[in-house]
């Protein structure tokens, strides 16, 4: 009993009190994110966008028009055993929670203290921007664990002397390409702060360019289909730039709209985390992260980017300005935290599905809290454009399929569904499936790519279309719905479903004019 190897205040016992007390507190704080999103995950209905990555993960590919196929892979592989919304957020429950942990280790990485390990992932799990991300399953999920995972094995390199986790950086950099093509905007200016800093030294190390190489191995059947396939992704964003379709801003405007979607009162974080390691010695390895930030963000906005594409950066900048601010006096400390927890919880039900769709219009309203629209396609939302695009994709089938089935027998075996929007078709084809509905068509993206389905246009079912447009190309056209409910997207609501008897022309001859890649 008196062997000072067992005596409580041992520095071998106080060290083990001290890690158990960092790991503490992060998973406390990962656990309660996780539960947080786990609770609401299948209140709302699928998402516009999750929809379709359904349908393209039932079409498995190298990759699609509009996105590397990781995403729509995991999205179709949840609903396996059919719809589940709840199932289909469990991969973004994870990502949320997982990024919690990954953020405070990277602040123990850059020599942050227990303090700042908690301090960074608080901030990466309460950050509205980052929740809303988490929200759904989709490809920019992926992107804050993703862009802070190379970050972080990078660092290890730099700053620990680890050369094998380069390797761990380049194969987490191939995956977050196989799940979104945005890693380009942190890759490219990371690795300028790479060569314009101390941490150039790495390049003189064969572990980087075997990470390299095991980065383009993991990436390259996406570029691949991109490339077989006339790059359509590039097409895409083109058409997104010539339309002005993105709502960048000004640089002011789009500054302060980042201090504002992170949470105004983690902008000292991010910021300490820019600045500091110009300034402050112990933080001088990582300078490589501020220039990163800095490159990341000129990138994003010379692209006339959305301002969300730049919000996967923030949590390494967190990271770093954790390890300054945990130097802060504890009263201090505790007062910016619990401010910072204050503005999060007034925006919850903006990022998360808390509030039923009229209590939350009712409390948008009255906190002046809806969110500037990001592009043209959000402009009019009744909620917010993510909410608006989870509501009355079962209602539409239900019409739809009550239409298909009016029709006698002969017609029904030769009647085309086709749908304005990929959102849409992809509800047609998620939803339709139990009530025996064909596939649907699309000129939208992947849809385009899939083609007419053999249908010859002598029948069609169009959702959301103009009557008046098709009349010149129909013998007949009879408006036999409209569609929407309350609170959906302006352009789902009150729209037509229309009878197409007749196309003079065959389907194949005019599906090109169909086609819609924006």
């Amino acid at each position: 009993m008196n062997d000072p190897g067992w005596s409580a205040a041992s520095p071998a016992t106080g060290a083990a009190t001290e890690r158990v007390q960092k790991l503490r507190a992060e998973w406390v704080i990962a656990l309660m994110i996780g539960l947080v999103h786990l609770a609401v995950a299948g209140r709302y209905d699928i998402f516009r966008n999750e929809l379709y990555f359904i349908v393209c993960g039932l079409h498995p590919d190298f990759g699609f028009v509009d996105q590397p196929p990781l995403v729509p892979l995991l999205a179709a592989a949840t609903q396996i055993f059919g719809d589940n919304p709840w199932l289909l957020r469990l991969p973004a429950v994870l990502a949320a929670a997982g990024l919690v942990l990954l953020t405070a280790s990277f602040a123990r990485v850059l020599g942050g203290n227990a303090s700042s390990a908690w301090i960074a992932g608080l901030a990466a799990g309460i950050a509205p921007a980052l929740i809303g991300l988490t929200t759904t399953t989709t490809t920019a999920t992926f992107e804050p664990i993703g862009w802070t995972a190379f970050a972080y094995f990078l660092s290890r390199a730099v700053i620990l002397e680890e050369r094998r986790a380069l390797l761990w950086a380049g194969l987490v950099a191939g995956v977050a390409m196989e799940a979104k093509y945005g890693i380009v905007f942190w890759l490219v200016p990371i690795g300028i702060g790479v060569v314009l800093t101390s941490a150039r030294r790495i390049l003189a190390w064969p572990t980087l360019w075997l990470g390299v190489f095991l980065s383009a191995l993991v990436a390259v059947p996406s570029l691949i289909w991109q490339a077989a396939h006339g790059w359509p992704f590039l097409e895409v964003h083109a058409n997104h730039l010539s339309t002005g379709a993105n709502f960048t801003g000004t640089p002011i405007r789009f500054e302060i709209i980042q201090c504002l979607a992170m949470n105004i009162f983690l902008a000292p974080l991010w910021i300490a985390g820019l600045v500091a390691p110009f300034f402050w010695a112990p933080l001088k390895p990582a300078r490589f992260l501020a220039v990163g930030l800095v490159g990341a963000t000129l990138l994003v906005f010379l692209a006339h980017g959305k301002d969300y594409y730049l919000f996967p950066v923030y949590p390494s900048l967190f990271a770093a300005g954790a390890v300054v601010l945990a130097k802060i006096k504890p009263m201090i400390r505790m007062v910016w935290v619990t401010a910072a927890l204050i503005v999060s919880l007034l925006l919850a039900p903006v990022v998360l599905p808390i509030l039923d769709p009229p209590t939350l219009a009712s409390y948008l309203a009255w906190t002046h809290l809806s969110p500037p629209p990001s592009e043209a396609a959000a402009v009019g939302a009744p909620l917010t454009q993510l909410f608006s695009d989870e509501l009355g994709w079962r209602a539409l089938e239900k019409q739809v399929a009550a239409v298909y089935h009016s029709l006698p027998d002969a017609e029904r075996s030769r009647t085309a569904i086709i749908a304005v929007d990929y959102g849409e078709a992809a509800a047609l084809d998620v939803y339709g499936r139990p009530d025996g509905l064909p596939p649907a068509l699309c000129g939208q993206h992947q849809y385009f790519l899939w083609g007419i389905h053999g249908y010859d246009g002598s029948i069609i079912i169009h959702v959301n279309g103009d009557p008046n447009r098709w009349r010149r190309g129909c013998e007949s056209v009879e408006v036999v719905a409209k569609f929407g409910v309350p609170y959906a997207m302006p352009y789902e609501n009150g729209r037509p479903i229309f009878i197409c008897r007749g196309l003079r022309r065959n389907l194949a001859e005019i599906w090109s004019r169909l086609k819609r890649y924006e």
